[in-house]
């Protein structure tokens, strides 16, 4: 039988280009499921850097204000719509939104879903869904980094970083992880050899380690930095950019650091030394091979939570919030003083 009861679902608002406080709390009433969708409660969410651009209204696609953010969450289906196995009901299943996760409860597509195993934790899960299949896929699928290579992460300690520094330790790959002082210790924990990125010679520094190059760096940060991340590659060697943190208080248009991103990979990539410059994108395929793109994530994420079941993946929580304080967890996430990803979880 098929759901047709209304479900009261809370919800965060992100009424404009506001600071963590002005997030807005509101509540409504959800029909019941569509054909082919499910009624999905949230068991943990989580503050990615896309909804740090997004307040700035700085992120590539996002919506016009007000929507809910939210990129990806794990959830228990508790209805389903006509068209859809009842037998989904009560089972753990993950998500990736771009937006619309910061809620209690929410409709989605079941093509959408993404299986989560039984007995792992739902938090530990959630740092790891789109971070996760970010982490394997740059590694894995593009840089393809063969074991007993050197790779640098920027910004060991966060989300995605300190996953891949995981996923690449694990593969038996030398890691060199950018992070302040105040991390150092557990990026070596996680299987990194620290670099201060506050040192006026980061790029120096991380020469130091491996005066011949590297065989991938992995680039959240963009800017005029990249330059010299592309040179650390040695012959041979793949530069993954994933991100433009340096731009992201900029005023003006929130395309054009990316389309300028484009440009230079495109022009690093015409010249004759060997190297390979790709700028990771999520999204990409999903228009237009949707069952391919989405297979691939499945596959991907089934690989990271295998890790993590069996201990080879440890999840970092940087901390716990309620959803009702979702502004608190924002405004820690943007504080840069943490490791891993800070996880909203249902109010009590």
């Amino acid at each position: 039988m098929t759901s047709t009861a209304i479900t009261r679902a809370t919800e965060i608002v992100l009424p404009g280009t506001v600071g963590p406080e002005g997030l807005e709390l509101r509540t409504r009433d959800l029909p019941a499921p569509a054909e082919g969708q499910v009624l999905l409660e949230m068991n943990a969410t989580g503050v990615a850097f896309a909804e740090q651009q997004m307040r700035r209204g700085k992120y590539y696609d996002q919506p016009p204000f007000p929507f809910v953010p939210g990129y990806d969450l794990v959830g228990t289906v508790t209805a389903t719509g006509p068209g859809v196995e009842t037998e989904l009901t009560g089972r753990r299943f993950a998500a990736v939104t771009k937006t619309g996760a910061w809620a209690s409860h929410l409709l989605i597509d079941v093509t959408e879903l993404l299986p989560v195993p039984d007995g792992v934790d739902a938090a530990a899960a959630a740092t790891l869904v789109v971070n996760g299949i970010t982490a394997w896929q740059m590694l894995h699928r593009i840089a393809k980094t063969p074991t007993g290579g050197t790779i640098v992460v920027l910004g060991a300690n966060g989300g995605v970083g300190s996953t891949l520094v995981q996923l690449a330790s694990h593969a038996g790959i030398t890691v060199i992880g950018t992070a302040s002082k105040r991390h150092h210790e557990t990026v070596r924990e996680l299987g990194a050899a620290p670099v201060d990125y506050h040192d006026p010679d980061l790029y120096g520094r991380i020469r130091q380690h491996a005066p011949d190059g590297v065989d991938a760096v992995f680039d959240h940060v963009g800017g005029d930095g990249l330059e010299q991340s592309w040179q650390l590659l040695r012959r041979g060697g793949t530069l993954v950019s994933y991100g433009t943190a340096a731009t992201k208080d900029e005023e003006g248009n929130s395309q054009l650091p990316v389309l300028k991103l484009f440009g230079r990979i495109a022009a690093w990539n015409t010249l004759p030394n060997g190297r390979s410059a790709h700028f990771y994108n999520f999204w990409a395929g999903r228009r237009l091979r949707r069952a391919a793109w989405h297979g691939r994530l499945s596959e991907d994420l089934t690989h990271v939570l295998r890790l993590l079941a069996d201990g080879s993946l440890a999840p970092q929580i940087a901390a716990r919030f309620p959803l009702t304080d979702t502004a608190s967890a924002l405004a820690l996430a943007e504080s840069r003083t943490v490791i891993g990803k800070v996880v909203i979880l249902p109010d009590a």
